[in-house]
């Protein structure tokens, strides 16, 4: 039997058919809605951690990152990781570093001169980092990797029901389509914040003035490098200013794999003479003058950290006024669209080039600093699809996503010498680098240093889960543009730091999904439980790291202020009413009289965690049976 549709006269059916044809259009060209338990926007360090911690949990994720490549700056540069204490941040990072050490002692022999560089596993060369992360993503059958796609930060590329994020719309940038991917949760790993800034979220970009938080260092500031004092025009006020941006540069002197650097087209020597008179007067931006033995090599103006097979990680240098950091040009990177960034990204990249150009080759500076900067060049080896320049910009600060607690410099430093910054119950990892930001603004006359650039002490502190969850929106992490002052990102901002928060963000997804809760009202010791079990450090202790018998108890006491200072002292005797006191504290039963003496790291952790502790162990037993994919998901 016919439908009354089929009976209609074929000319209707093609009007019709071409009527909704021409509605659809402006809304793009959608593929099939892809649908998945998790879904992280940005190819970070902290990205994959997410996937990872979510994968591991039994959920289906798929990880979107907008370049041809995964890793971010890990796998962009940034070789020499960036930790104040090592041991402060574990978990998936520990992982990843344990990996490093394995592959360069694999490869080239335990006693080789690569396993020395790679200070174990801290200190990496690029395509190494995007190598073992690659390795980690695909033993995870369950994530999904695609690369070429693009999230732009517009509301309309944003699906909210009830304030809750259920699907996001992306441009694949190989096939100009738009691909919208519905999910349980989604996580926002972004160096920007553009996910969670389309949801709605609030965020803050630039820097807070003194007198808002009490922060020293907040607001325009000038200092020379090591000087105790700020200089004169140091007002403290706050400002729509960002940190600058620069390139993270895997350079080498070793001739068979060293690029020579060439002379950018748009060249402008004007930009960089001022190093000239600053050579004569032998002046840097700090308070002694250079040292004799870095005087006239690289050394004075590209800060060098040594990586493996000759190459070194080299950045801005902080006590020189003119370096690879581009100050101001960078303000309007975090709230800016994608063709603006890219025109940033290449104007970056010129005046980095440039800048090393000048150094190797400009008459009018010392020729044995000229000599030496010249047996300098770009890694054969590395980026080798992209003219062995690195693909992603530095981005220090995007804009900092509100949450349901603000990290400020306070909650990082010590709350009397030589005593812990302050604890946080829900802390999801510890972390540990200085207060540190790199310039807001250009060279300016009269002033000892630039504007914005200061590095001061901290101390290993926790961090807490709330930085991650924001305001106004549902459903939604954020472990990167995460909740904090301009000051206190910049401790945050570390790698180390964000991958830690990333894998908490994953394993908080995974829970809400098995739970029904939503994000901000799970159980974080529930959480505790599974990121302890897992290796995570959730407060610091000298003297005992994850693998220790009680290392979660100690962890879970230390958290509550029952075990204070910096170590633990695990053989050390407790009397019966402290440990009936710690046993209190964890919700364990009191101890039967007679029993065999308790020390201080011996307290057991509860039962829900030996228990879970006991199902990681059978997990592991059972992939240890099964095969394991030897690659990323096709789309990679």
């Amino acid at each position: 039997m016919k439908s009354q549709n089929d009976a209609r006269p074929s000319g209707i059916k093609l009007y019709i058919t071409l009527f909704f044809a021409l509605m659809i259009a402006p809304l793009g060209c959608f593929a099939a809605v892809d649908d998945y338990d998790v879904v992280i926007v940005g190819g970070t360090p902290s990205g994959i951690a997410a996937s990872i911690a979510a994968a591991r949990n039994g959920h289906s994720a798929i990880l979107l990152e907008r370049t041809t490549h995964i890793g971010g700056l890990m796998a962009n540069g940034l070789g020499a990781t960036d930790i104040g204490t090592r041991g402060a941040t574990l978990g998936i990072f520990g992982d990843y570093i344990k990996r490093v050490r394995e592959y360069y002692k694999t490869t080239y022999g335990p006693g080789a001169p690569q396993v020395e560089d790679c200070s174990d596993g801290y200190h990496f060369e690029p395509s190494i980092a995007a190598k073992i992360l690659a390795e980690m993503l695909a033993e995870h059958p369950t994530i999904t990797v695609r690369v070429m796609r693009q999230f732009d930060a517009l509301p309309e590329n944003v699906t909210l029901e009830n304030g809750r994020v259920t699907a996001i719309r992306i441009l694949n940038r190989e096939t100009g389509a738009t691909e919208q991917i519905r999910g349980k949760v989604f996580i926002d790993a972004t160096y920007e914040g553009d996910l969670a800034a389309a949801a709605g979220a609030p965020y803050r970009v630039g820097r807070e003035g003194r007198s808002e938080y009490n922060e020293p260092m907040a607001g325009r500031i000038y200092r020379a490098w090591r000087a105790e004092k700020l200089a004169p025009g140091s007002s403290g006020l706050g400002d729509n200013a960002v940190q600058a941006y620069n390139y993270r540069l895997p350079l080498t002197r070793v001739a068979e794999n060293r690029v020579p650097i060439e002379k950018p087209s748009n060249y402008n020597r004007d930009e960089y003479v001022s190093l000239i008179e600053d050579f004569r007067l032998n002046r840097e931006a700090a308070v002694t003058p250079p040292h004799p033995d870095r005087a006239r090599t690289l050394v004075r103006v590209v800060n060098v950290t040594m990586m493996p097979n000759g190459k070194i990680d080299g950045n801005n240098h902080h006590c020189s006024f003119i370096s690879t950091d581009l100050p101001e040009e960078n303000w309007p990177w975090p709230t800016s669209d994608w063709a603006w960034r890219d025109t940033f990204a290449k104007r970056l990249r010129d005046y980095t080039l440039g800048f090393l150009w000048f150094c190797q080759n400009d008459a009018e500076l010392p020729a044995d600093f000229r000599a030496e900067c010249s047996a300098w060049g770009l890694a054969r080896d590395e980026f080798t699809d992209n003219g062995n320049f690195p693909r992603q910009v530095y981005v220090r600060e995007g804009r900092r996503v509100m949450g349901e607690y603000l990290f400020t410099s306070h909650d990082a430093t010590p709350v009397a010498p030589g005593a812990r910054p302050p604890l946080h119950l829900d802390s999801v990892t510890a972390s540990h680098y200085w207060l540190d930001s790199h310039a807001v603004r250009k060279r300016e006359p009269g002033r000892p240093h630039l504007d914005g650039f200061f590095s001061e002490e901290s101390a290993p502190y926790t961090v807490p889960y709330r930085i991650i969850v924001p305001k106004n929106v549902d459903g939604l992490l954020v472990p990167v543009a995460a909740s904090a002052t301009h000051i206190g990102l910049s401790t945050l901002r570390m790698e180390p730091c964000w991958m830690a928060l990333g894998e908490a963000a994953g394993a908080a997804a995974a829970q809400s999904i098995a739970g029904g809760k939503p994000l901000r009202k799970i159980d974080t010791l529930k959480l505790q439980h599974e990121l302890l079990r897992r290796g995570v450090v959730l407060i610091y202790y000298r003297d005992f790291a994850p693998g220790n018998a009680g290392y979660e108890a100690a962890q879970l006491l230390g958290l509550r202020g029952a075990i204070s200072g910096w170590n633990v002292n695990p053989g050390e005797l407790i009397d019966a009413k402290t440990a009936a006191s710690w046993r209190k504290t964890l919700g364990l039963k009191a101890s039967s009289p007679g029993k065999k003496k308790i020390t201080r790291g011996s307290i057991s952790p509860p039962c829900g965690m030996r228990q879970a502790a006991r199902r990681d162990k059978m997990e592991r037993r059972h992939s240890c049976r099964r095969s394991r994919p030897t690659g990323l998901a096709p789309e990679l």
